[in-house]
């Protein structure tokens, strides 16, 4: 009940703010539980996720760091969120997510890289995916990248790609290397169907800072 009531104050809350958001390709995303992968741009494209693939709903994962304060704690945990601690994933990361997709209710948003700031892919994604035996699918945002860039009513863009099927098998170092790979070029190709200029530059002086005080 709270996550729908959540989703849509969030929905009219942009509308507001932007107006200006596209979904494409929805036809692709599948009828079952899946796992929803992108490149980490923001900290809103989760939200930008959760909003262009419904009425599906989804659990999320987030720093432990974020379930300090109790009342962000609160929402974070009735909005589906549980925490993982990014330095000591443990079991849990894994355990959590594939129970939750398993039940068949609540899909799964994550970023494979991890953080804003980086582009290489980890194995987790595909190691949920592969034994919660649902699909990964790759979405793209495209749109601002600072919050006081959303008041100015410029596009934001969210395009899903075709779902990618771990498969049967070993899930071996090599497996998952292949099944990153399919992923970065569905990435690639998702980026430009929106819009073939487009690049994106981490904002690296920023990553200094909070990995500085600890904040990534």
């Amino acid at each position: 009940m709270f996550y729908s009531f959540i989703r849509g104050v969030v929905r009219v809350l942009l509308w507001i703010i932007n107006g200006n958001i596209h979904y494409e390709n929805k036809e692709a995303l599948p009828e079952g539980t899946y796992v929803l992968v992108g490149p980490h741009r923001t900290w809103w494209d989760p939200i930008m996720f959760a909003l262009a693939a419904s009425p599906r709903k989804f659990s999320f994962m987030a720093k432990k760091e974020t379930f300090r304060n109790p009342i962000i704690r609160w929402i974070m945990v009735h909005a589906n969120a549980f925490p993982v601690d990014r330095a000591n994933p443990g079991p849990s990361a894994i355990k959590t997510p594939v129970k939750t997709l398993r039940a068949g209710e609540l899909s799964l948003i994550m970023f494979p890289s991890g953080s804003r700031y980086s582009a290489e892919l980890k194995g987790g994604a595909v190691m949920i995916a592969k034994l919660a035996k649902v699909p990964l699918v790759p979405a793209v945002y495209q749109g601002p990248l600072k919050f006081s860039q959303l008041l100015l009513r410029k596009r934001i863009t969210i395009r899903f790609g075709e779902p990618i099927t771990v498969g049967a098998g070993r899930l071996d170092e090599a497996k998952i290397a292949a099944v990153n790979e399919q992923m970065e070029q569905a990435f690639d190709a998702i980026d430009k169907a929106i819009d073939p200029t487009f690049t994106y530059t981490p904002d690296t002086a920023k990553y200094e800072k909070e990995h500085k005080n600890g904040q990534v």
